[in-house]
């Protein structure tokens, strides 16, 4: 009898433990991710990140800067597509900017999963570099999560 009450107490233990998960999983925030205003330079590395993640890589080339060897348009997506640049398991923290002259420089906090259950992940510290292009702001760098080594660098020729 006494067996049976606790089997009834781990049981009804057990269940409140599931409709609590559940409850959890319906009433979370959504963090899906949104475009916003694109006149600061933050808001431009925001916009541009969220392009990449959501790859809608026709948007987020436009945020580039128009300068003497930019990738073409096929260039820049077949980087991604190919993971030449491979953003999917980063996180990213927009933090503060410096300005200097028509150059901005936003610092991007990297965020890096770890690959055990024991472990937190890491964190880099590196920027952003935008210039005002026409009255709009626009990336001349990024973090190599989000940018390609080759881009704005001159082809060589045969």
């Amino acid at each position: 009898m006494k067996q049976d009450r606790f089997l009834l107490g781990i049981l009804i233990g057990i269940g409140v433990l599931v409709a609590l998960a559940l409850a959890l999983f319906f009433t979370r925030k959504d963090t899906t991710l949104t475009y916003g205003p694109e006149d600061t330079p933050e808001g431009v590395v925001h916009n541009y990140v969220v392009a990449v993640f959501q790859r809608d890589y026709d948007k987020a080339y436009g945020y580039l800067a128009e300068k003497k060897d930019k990738p073409t348009l096929e260039k820049f997506r077949e980087s991604f597509l190919q993971n030449y640049v491979s953003p999917d398991n980063a996180g990213v923290d927009i933090g503060a900017v410096a300005f200097s002259g028509e150059k901005a420089f936003v610092t991007v906090y990297i965020q890096y999963g770890s690959g055990d259950p024991f472990s937190s992940g890491y964190r880099n510290e590196e920027r952003a570099v935008l210039v005002k292009q026409g009255g709009h702001w626009k990336l001349e760098q990024m973090p190599s999560n989000f940018w390609a080594w080759d881009w704005y660098q001159p082809t060589p020729k045969p």
